[in-house]
């Protein structure tokens, strides 16, 4: 999350409720071998990382950065606060774990331009926001750092998950195409062998039968070097083109000559449901909008802000019905009120028989009980503000762990360093010998 102020109502269940959800799930009892006399033998079901996007706020905000220290604090707290446990998660921050910026750097390398100008958000962020200046790489990249963010928590082998809602599902393709891209540029070996004469018909039938995109030319055997080396690149596209899987079951036997590794662990989509949760205006709920109730809201603050919210447009006196379907207020009720206060404002709204206020404020009762052992729990942490940045630093130890372990993998696929140090090492003890 971008630490650009408190969280609202709107990030919690957009977000963090599925959040703290994840980080508490373990595993099922008969996987676990689970009895009342074995109660420590239940796992947590998914190793979680949870992070502040420090950097991402510098791709719009780059031009006034006096805030973000306070409002990584802001955020750092509203985690603890709504229940994420740093014994249970890795909270941390992107800036202390610089693997993020290497690994950027090198997907920036392999992302063709055209995927990041389809980004549906960047052309809607460039036709709609019009007080800043977004006509820099680092808006433009936003998706690869993102990417760079997801991937360096994949481990070979384990499946890698990013609870998003229905509109970030696109956000995640993005990064799948990426990986996708990196991993057969990177991790997809050609075995010699294919380049020989008696292996021809596997080499063509692998590229389609079209070794030059131009007027048909025979191969001329044995291969010269730079021919290798544009077969292999061709070889990579079309895999690219195709995906790998479909790629490789295409090939049929001559996928024998290909010897792949995944560098990167392709994301998995986890769809999460998430409430609707309409701003006090009606519309989404944002801080650019000012329509927010954030986790720290006073009562005094939550009762005035909620007594002017909007309502169904058609209840325009006292005495008019109204529909709760189409009523902000309404949302708000499924969200905090219980079953009989449900089915108190949706009758007294369809019926007339309460007013919107009235019904607002029953609204806020609840909203207030549900968000009081929060706002509680905010106030102790914000007593104690170096234990928040403790977690921040601990949390983020743990995280570099892991991202060093993935960046020494990512580098040598890229460079092949260690390979080359054990060839000179190897040769320069033949030599001695």
């Amino acid at each position: 999350m971008r630490p650009t102020g408190r969280m609202h109502v709107g990030n919690y269940f957009g977000a963090l409720a599925n959040w703290v959800r994840l980080q508490n799930e373990v595993a099922s009892d008969v996987a676990t071998g689970y009895s009342p006399l074995t109660r420590h033998s239940r796992l947590p079901l998914y190793e979680c990382f949870y992070f502040i996007a420090d950097w991402h706020s510098l791709t719009s905000d780059y031009a006034d950065t006096s805030e973000i220290a306070q409002n990584v604090i802001e955020i750092a707290t509203d985690y603890l606060a709504g229940g994420l446990d740093p014994d249970k998660s890795v909270l941390f921050l992107q800036s202390l774990v610089p693997e993020h910026a290497e690994l950027h750097l090198l997907l920036s390398m392999v992302t063709p331009l055209g995927w990041l100008e389809r980004v549906p958000t960047y052309k809607e962020a460039l036709e709609n926001i019009k007080d800043k200046d977004l006509h820099n790489y680092g808006f433009l990249g936003y998706p690869v750092l993102q990417c760079g963010d997801i991937v360096m928590y994949g481990e070979p082998g384990v499946p890698l998950c990013v609870p998003v809602g229905e509109d970030q599902v696109s956000h995640v393709e993005v990064s799948r195409e990426i990986v996708r891209r990196f991993d057969v540029l990177y991790g997809l070996d050609v075995i010699g062998e294919l380049f020989e004469k008696r292996n021809e018909a596997s080499l063509l039938n692998c590229l389609h039968g079209r070794v030059f995109w131009g007027p048909a030319t025979k191969l001329e055997y044995p291969l010269r070097e730079s021919m290798r080396t544009y077969l292999v690149g061709k070889l990579r596209t079309t895999a690219t083109e195709e995906g790998v899987e479909n790629f490789i079951k295409r090939v049929g036997n001559a996928s024998a000559f290909f010897k792949r590794v995944d560098v990167l662990t392709e994301p998995q989509v986890m769809l999460t449901k998430t409430p609707r949760v309409p701003g006090l205006d009606g519309r989404k709920m944002s801080k650019s909008y000012g329509n927010t109730i954030t986790l720290s809201e006073s009562d005094a603050d939550i009762r005035a802000k909620t007594k002017v919210m909007v309502t169904d447009p058609a209840r325009k006196r006292r005495s008019d019905p109204g529909n709760p379907d189409v009523c902000p207020v309404y949302d708000w009720h499924k969200l905090f009120s219980t079953k009989e206060t449900l089915e108190w404002a949706a009758h007294g709204c369809r019926t007339a028989g309460i007013g919107c206020i009235e019904c607002k404020a029953k609204m806020a009762d609840h909203l207030i009980e549900w968000i009081t052992p929060i706002r509680e729990r905010r106030v102790d942490f914000e007593r104690h503000p170096a234990r928040v940045l403790e977690v921040l630093d601990e949390g983020s130890k743990k995280a570099r762990v892991l991202a060093q372990s993935t960046m020494e993998r990512v580098r040598e696929a890229v460079f092949g360093w260690e390979k080359k140090r054990k060839e000179i090492t190897g040769a320069a003890g033949s030599a001695k010998a």
